[in-house]
């Protein structure tokens, strides 16, 4: 017999006010601020800390600007194990806020750094602030939401993290790398004071046997006109099929898909090397010998990085999920190929030569050639310029945002706390290997590697996309689960 599972409201989107829900979304997002404002801190502190001009006690070799670079990793995966926790012990909205305090920890250790072990520890403590947020904020914002804005709001800690990271790089411009700590604080002030006045989930309070509260929590997020009868007994009925879950109940499809479906896209983004590149990436433009001075060029990523975050979530609910996700990943695989190509064919500078006095005077034959191969040179120092600006526009538009998104969505309401906590961890695992191994890759075979490797990965994400991942799109939370549920339908069926 089918189970019997109520119809969410299909109500017209003139009844539904969403103000109050922009609002709680916004309050929430603002973590995700800190977290891409303090994932690129390296970006323009770290050329400072490897000059002759920096301060002895903090001067940089290369090991100690490899871990200053990934430790912040290593902090965001411990961050996501806590979030494994406080998730389900205090609930989404409380394990937000509570990453606030590691995050100004961690900002007032670097911002008065007399030493490295000082910039070590602040920087795991901001990644433990980022790791808690990562875990929690896509979970709180797809149980506040309504379907028909869940891809766009969805979107909001990616855009929020490029802003993030946009802010940083701006600043960096005008600003000392200590000022840069300090100003990192005031986000997450301002996060904690906006999170007091907003509400918990609705899923949350009915889970707790808070009906009443979930109710206005619900009339509140939608609007006095909107009926919250039919979404209360939709939630409550997904509530009471929700068994705790045991180990063996891991086996099944409803849960060991969804699960394995989030691991796999959370490995994938980050296997796409796009830490290490957003990391290191003013001394890669100063390795790739750009024309612009590297501060200037991470800018402009960072403003192409924004305008295709907000593409990416114009098009969310109208192109579908798997259709961006094909877009980014050959967007991706052609820009690192090209990046490739160009690091591992780009020659060597030419030595002097030593002077030769008997042979003929060739000085016009000369000029023309060092004129050309001047205009060659400068048209392969701006390619890594333009194939770095695709790559961050494809993953921007596609691996960033809607692995976040799917995430929230595929995961199963009673593992979706621990199950959150277990994939940013794995995530952040991957990144911190692959931060602080990037370094010495370049050290030791140039950017050529380690490109190559990011095309390769760009290719199994293309295959992993056609064959595991299923589109969401325009669908709730109910029917997600039911298409893991009953194996490939969506349509949640009506019978006694």
């Amino acid at each position: 017999m089918d189970e019997v599972t109520p119809l969410l409201p299909r109500q017209s989107t003139s009844q539904i006010k969403n103000s109050g829900l922009y609002l709680a979304a916004f309050a929430a997002v603002l973590g995700n601020f800190n977290s891409g404002y303090s994932l690129v801190y390296p970006s323009p502190v770290l050329p400072y800390f490897q000059s002759p001009d920096a301060d002895p006690r903090l001067r940089m070799n290369t090991e100690q600007a490899a871990w200053f670079g990934s430790i912040y990793s290593l902090g965001a995966a411990a961050g996501g194990l806590g979030a494994i926790l406080l998730n389900d012990m205090i609930g989404r909205k409380l394990s937000i806020m509570m990453s606030a305090l590691p995050t100004t920890l961690g900002y007032m250790l670097m911002g008065g750094a007399i030493n490295l072990s000082m910039l070590q520890v602040g920087r795991f403590l901001t990644g433990v602030a980022a790791g808690m947020t990562a875990a929690s904020i896509p979970v709180y914002i797809s149980e506040i939401s309504h379907q028909k804005v869940r891809g766009a709001l969805g979107s909001c800690p990616q855009i929020t993290a490029v802003i993030g990271a946009l802010a940083l790089y701006a600043l960096g411009l005008v600003v000392p790398w200590r000022w840069l700590a300090v100003a990192g604080e005031v986000p997450a002030v301002l996060m904690v004071v906006l999170l007091a006045f907003m509400p918990s989930s609705p899923r949350r309070l009915l889970s707790m046997g808070r009906q009443q509260h979930a109710e206005r929590v619900l009339r509140w997020l939608r609007g006095n006109q909107y009926d919250v009868q039919t979404e209360l007994l939709a939630i409550q009925h997904s509530i009471d099929t929700q068994p705790k879950i045991t180990w063996s109940q891991l086996g099944t499809p409803t849960y060991y898909k969804p699960i394995l479906i989030s691991v796999g896209m959370r490995f994938l983004q980050q296997m796409t090397g796009i830490t290490p590149i957003l990391v290191y990436l003013e001394p890669i433009f100063k390795k790739s010998n750009v024309p612009l001075p590297p501060r200037y060029d991470a800018a402009i990523v960072g403003l192409v990085r924004l305008g295709s975050i907000a593409v990416a979530a114009f098009l969310m609910d109208k192109a579908g999920r798997k259709a961006l996700l094909y877009t980014s990943s050959m967007l991706m695989f052609l820009s690192s190929l090209t990046l490739t190509m160009v690091s591992h064919t780009t020659p060597c500078p030419p030595g002097p030569a030593p002077p030769n006095h008997t042979a003929p005077d060739y000085t016009s034959h000369n000029d023309f050639g060092s004129t050309f191969m001047s205009n060659a040179q400068t048209a392969g120092s701006v390619l890594p310029i333009i194939c770095t600006v695709v790559f961050i526009f494809g993953y921007a538009m596609g691996w960033g945002p809607i692995t976040w998104l799917l995430m929230s969505e595929v995961l199963p309401l009673a593992a979706r706390g621990k199950a959150s906590g277990v994939c940013v961890t794995i995530s952040w695992l991957t990144a911190f290997g692959l931060t602080h191994g990037f370094t010495h890759l370049v050290d030791t075979y140039g950017l050529y590697a380690p490109y190559l490797l990011f095309t390769v990965v760009c290719v199994v994400s293309l295959l992993f996309n056609a064959v595991c991942i299923p589109e969401t799109r325009k669908r709730s939370l109910e029917e997600i689960e039911n298409y893991f549920r009953t194996g490939r339908t969506f349509t949640i069926n009506q019978s006694s």
